[in-house]
């Protein structure tokens, strides 16, 4: 509890909490919304600006400690040698630790293969990530001479990386060019969202099949943002088939979430130098949600 001073006066509850436990604003700022703060007792919003002489209590725990533990969890293995891996990685498994996802994860996975991975402990050996829905090509690095050039690699857009996914809707052009910076929704920080400041995001795409109510399209990221195609997509008006966060479920999909695929990876060996390309095919749910689709 605190009595809010003249110098924290007009500032928001958030931001002082935020000095005051040296916790990250993210988790401050959740901490309050579930009620773990209120002045003079009321419940506040993490935009709730203080006045001279209120009095604030709060009781905020801190976050819990993520710890990566190596899970004998089965590696769909699609090429492996002494410097990396290209795993396929099944829709539902989340790519690393996270809050809300301690375990259970591809990383956990990939250190029980390998024994140890450089780089991030949470994000152990990962050139990219995918969206725990999506499933697919992923790249892994296994020493960190690997994981720098791969990194670099990744950073001046030189491997390659294509998706196959189903949207709701018809495109009424039959390919085209997404262009809009990408940043967190303000008003949901589970989304991302197109915004003037946020990091510029490049999706092509190519139309593949039409069906009645929707579509199967290649997409080619030039970007590599956070829920860049979903976002993208939703935003032209034709959200991923049976995506929850920016479109909507549907009973015809037996997916867990949205029908992506990343199908495609293309990049150069870190060491030999020799130009490798992978391509695995859609999962069965995926495949069934077409034949649903067709039907």
């Amino acid at each position: 509890m605190f009595i809010v001073s003249e110098e924290a006066s007009g500032g928001r509850i958030d931001v002082e909490l935020t000095r005051r436990t040296g916790f990250s604003r993210s988790h401050v700022a959740a901490a309050i919304r579930a009620g773990a703060a209120s002045v003079d007792g009321e419940p506040a919003k993490p935009s709730r600006i203080l006045e001279p002489g209120e009095v604030v209590t709060y009781t905020i725990a801190p976050p819990a400690v993520l710890d990566v533990r190596p899970q004998a969890i089965p590696l769909d293995i699609v090429f492996e040698d002494e410097t990396l891996l290209v795993v396929n990685k099944p829709a539902g498994m989340v790519t690393h630790p996270a809050h809300g996802a301690l375990d259970g994860t591809l990383v956990n996975a990939l250190l029980a293969h390998t024994g140890a991975l450089p780089g991030d402990p949470l994000r152990a050996g990962l050139v990219h990530r995918l969206d725990r829905d999506t499933s697919g090509l992923l790249l892994v690095a296994k020493t960190e001479a690997a994981l720098g050039t791969l990194g670099r690699a990744m950073q001046k857009r030189y491997i390659k990386r294509e998706y196959r996914g189903i949207v709701a809707g018809v495109p009424r052009e039959s390919e085209g060019v997404i262009r809009g910076a990408i940043g967190r929704d303000p008003h949901n920080r589970l989304k991302y969202a197109i915004r003037a400041d946020g990091k510029p995001a490049v999706t092509h795409y190519v139309l593949r099949t039409r069906f009645r109510d929707a579509a199967e399209l290649t997409m080619t990221l030039e970007t590599g943002r956070t829920h860049q195609i979903r976002v993208h997509f939703a935003a032209l008006g034709y959200p991923i088939f049976n995506d929850p966060i920016y479109g909507k479920l549907d009973p015809r999909s037996p997916l867990p979430g949205q029908a992506l695929h990343a199908w495609r990876l293309a990049f150069k060996h870190p060491v030999s130098k020799e130009q490798l390309a992978f391509e695995v095919s859609p999962p069965p749910a995926y495949l069934a949600t077409l034949d649903a689709l067709a039907s």
